[in-house]
């Protein structure tokens, strides 16, 4: 049987997110290589093609965030990020719910406003 290979990124055949282990093994292997280039856009760039990565961006990004989580840059942290995605989405969710009680509310009070014809 046939193995499928593929190559995330642009132009690849499995557009989205990449598996948490490739983004792993792409920073140690960023690591490991930086010695050996003159840049670290040159080190990105190589590991990239290495792993298939569509650009140097997404790995430069990767190393930047782990770099936050260690403690080693300032910002926001994988698990604060991900912390105020889902709040955001509870507050949307908590919107779309307050509409809908709101509509729901006028509807009834005009109900109980109209006269009874009997």
């Amino acid at each position: 049987m046939e193995q499928k290979t593929f190559k995330y990124g642009k132009g690849g055949k499995k557009p989205g997110k990449y598996p948490p282990e490739i983004k792993v093994k792409a920073v140690e292997m960023y690591h490991r290589a930086r010695p050996d280039f003159p840049s670290n856009s040159q080190c990105a760039v190589h590991v990239c093609e290495l792993l298939g990565i569509g650009a140097k961006e997404t790995l430069i990004t990767w190393i930047k965030q782990v770099d936050i989580d260690s403690g080693k840059a300032q910002g926001m942290t994988t698990d604060d990020l991900e912390e105020m995605r889902r709040l955001r989405r509870e507050v949307a969710e908590l919107k779309r719910a307050n509409g809908i009680l709101k509509a729901a509310s006028a509807f009834f009070a005009a109900e109980l406003d109209r006269p009874l014809n009997k």
